[in-house]
């Protein structure tokens, strides 16, 4: 698997020297999950009350997108707009008009606002996907005790651990990635028997 830096002037072991120690800490927590297969995955917590899809396709779809953009070296915690860009992309594929919301995502603790982001996830119809979120507990900048279970489902039942304040974007900023990357390995899945099973 590739793994990504965070920092375009400077590959992975040169960013971690430059790194603070919890930094350091989580990078190699995360490697350890890669190489033992025990990363994260949304589906291990995920509310779904979608009506898109058969409910196993979801699962897989946003499984097998949230390991394609795991190969930063800290993880999927930041990718939320590539996420949401592979998965708008994939549900235009299957005939599901979706498209990339943006804006301010703020999460709940005890019933006050604990962290606020810029944020992005996937509108579709009367429905949204917040699902890049179980693993927001692994990024030093969140707040501990902030870690939200992936969604997709009807906007009004949105649950009340976070508050999504944004519009959906009409034209999403190139990312090399997401189009040579990740999609064309993306395109090629979602025609398989894998995730039509």
């Amino acid at each position: 698997m590739r793994e990504i830096s965070p920092s375009s002037s400077h590959d992975c072991e040169e960013f971690l020297r430059l790194a603070s120690p919890m930094a350091t800490q989580i990078a190699q927590q995360i490697r350890e999950q890669k190489r033992l297969g025990a990363r994260p995955l949304p589906s291990a917590a995920f509310i779904d009350q979608s009506n898109i899809l058969q409910a196993a396709q979801r699962a897989k779809l946003l499984d097998h997108v949230a390991v394609l953009v795991d190969e930063n070296l800290f993880g999927r915690s930041e990718m939320c707009e590539q996420f949401a860009a592979l998965l708008a992309k994939s549900l235009h594929l299957l005939g599901h008009p979706a498209q990339v919301a943006s804006g301010e995502c703020s999460y709940f603790r005890d019933g006050v606002v604990a962290f606020t982001w810029q944020h992005y996830w996937v509108r579709i119809g009367a429905e949204v996907i917040d699902a890049n979120t179980d693993c927001l507990a692994e990024n030093p900048a969140v707040p501990t005790g902030i870690c939200p279970r992936p969604y997709w489902g009807p906007i009004r039942n949105t649950p009340q651990d976070r508050r999504l304040r944004g519009q959906v974007m009409s034209n999403m900023p190139y990312d090399a990635d997401v189009e040579t990357v990740w999609w064309p390995e993306l395109k090629v899945w979602l025609g398989s028997g894998e995730f039509r099973a």
